[in-house]
């Protein structure tokens, strides 16, 4: 699997956030081709406390190739687009993963 993830910062306005998440970044991602599966977690802490962190959200493609074939659609361009913005006032931090899952045995 290959993953494209976004994690959120905590802001002091996290109705503008949730907002921009809710109404365009899952809208937009929600038309990607190739995506398999998508994931959103909600971070509530950090262990001794508050964390800096708000939401992270992995978009989850079978390959590298669909995953770049999906970021060059109409959509996938729309979602940078969006998205640019709030990495570069550091709100965000996207990164892509090679992600591989195993099952563990029942003892």
């Amino acid at each position: 699997m290959f993953k494209f993830v976004t994690i959120y910062r905590r802001v002091d306005d996290e109705t503008t956030l949730e907002d921009f998440f809710s109404n365009t970044h899952l809208q937009l991602a929600e038309q990607l081709p190739y995506l398999v599966k998508r994931e959103v977690s909600r971070v509530l802490r950090k262990p001794g406390g508050e964390s800096r962190f708000h939401l992270m959200f992995e978009l989850y493609f079978e390959s590298e190739a669909f995953f770049q074939q999906s970021m060059t659609s109409t959509a996938g361009l729309a979602l940078i687009k969006a998205l640019k913005p709030w990495e570069e006032a550091k709100l965000i931090t996207w990164f892509y993963t090679e992600s591989f899952e195993e099952e563990m045995e029942e003892e």
